[in-house]
């Protein structure tokens, strides 16, 4: 279980990018962050591992308290904290083995990924999870020949080759064409399902987050606007997160996805 209690971010300049946000979310449970850009949702994300240092508040997983970790503590419970990044952060002249394998670092240190000198179990790891992804037959490639939704799965791969246990996934489709995103969005949802995973999920597609999450978190101006399920969104809770504007076609495009599913029973 993951608990922030009054996380709070305030920089230099006297800006708030978070102020005093409390969440809980249970394990397995996958929840999206919306709100405008400069909404605090990319700080909030990386104050839980602290690649951005809090100002005040907590932030507890499983009962450790990350804020009050040292350095080197930090770096193990990092191990625990899979990270899936915008903009894929793989290393592109690396294979799509070599860049999911850089996720057991951690684990196996420098000296030994440098020589990729990985044990057997963390190559056989690698394998099942490229073939979970769809990208098995890809694995000798270089990452830099890769579409973009592509080398999503491969961060996704490598974020879960820490056996987290917990997801944080920062903007995973903002890059991506509508098909891929539901496609990322759809297996991001089911891997959490089936490794009973926590996963909070940074998005500006509100309509894709109402598709696949159970929980939906709104932040504006760095505090708590909304909070609650996907079916709870309508144009008002829509307008205090974003400001006036006619929201009906983006709540539409929900129930049209949800219309387009059902089974049609053949005619006979």
């Amino acid at each position: 279980m993951l608990q922030l209690n009054k996380l709070t971010k305030t920089y230099r300049t006297g800006d708030k990018a978070l102020q005093d946000v409390t969440l809980t979310i249970p394990k397995g449970q996958v929840l999206a962050l919306i709100g405008p850009s400069g909404a605090g949702k990319s700080t909030l994300i990386r104050c839980i591992n602290r690649l951005v240092e809090p100002t005040s508040g907590s932030v507890i997983l499983d009962g450790t308290d990350v804020t009050a970790l040292s350095s080197g503590g930090l770096r193990k419970m990092r191990r625990q904290m899979g990270m899936i990044f915008q903009e894929y952060a793989l290393v592109e002249r690396l294979t799509v083995m070599e860049n999911v394998l850089s996720g057991r670092l951690g684990y196996v240190g420098f000296w030994r990924s440098f020589l990729r000198k990985y044990p057997q179990s963390d190559v056989d790891e690698a394998f099942r999870l490229l073939d979970r992804v769809g990208l098995l037959a890809m694995a000798d490639k270089r990452a830099d020949e890769l579409s973009g939704g592509q080398r999503q799965r491969v961060g996704i791969a490598r974020a879960l080759i820490q056996n987290p246990r917990l997801l944080l996934v920062d903007e995973p489709t903002a890059s991506l064409d509508p098909k891929t995103s539901r496609q990322i969005m759809r297996l991001i949802c089911e891997l959490c399902a089936e490794r009973d995973l926590a996963a909070v999920i940074n998005i500006h597609d509100v309509a894709l987050a109402q598709m696949f999450v159970e929980r939906i978190v709104g932040l504006k101006a760095g505090e708590l606007a909304f909070d609650g399920k996907p079916t709870e969104m309508s144009d008002e809770v829509l307008t205090t997160i974003y400001g006036e504007e006619d929201w009906h076609a983006t709540i539409r495009d929900v129930d049209d996805e949800e219309e387009d599913t059902v089974a049609v029973e053949p005619v006979l």
